[in-house]
């Protein structure tokens, strides 16, 4: 089944959680390997968001609860396609 990717989790940079911490909820929550989580924490940090997985909206408010659930500061974005 091919599942629309209408919406994306969008991870905003915060002063309280640190690298590790920020990387070990991504591989655990979002299923990235350890070197898209290391980059997706290194963007959020150096530039202040990174989206971080995109999907239908059901799927991502999940996955934004358990990061809510870990303080981790995410938005739930409608997913821009390329096409204009």
């Amino acid at each position: 089944m091919d599942t629309k990717k209408t919406h994306k989790i969008v991870l905003y940079n915060d002063k309280k959680n640190n690298f590790l911490y920020i990387i070990a909820c991504l591989i655990k929550y979002c299923k990235h390997d350890s070197i898209q989580a290391e980059q997706c924490a290194l963007i959020a940090h150096n530039v202040g968001t990174c989206p971080i997985i995109s999907g239908d909206y059901i799927d991502m408010l999940e996955i934004k609860s358990l990061l809510d659930d870990k303080n981790i500061i995410t938005k739930i974005k409608d997913n821009e396609s390329d096409m204009h």
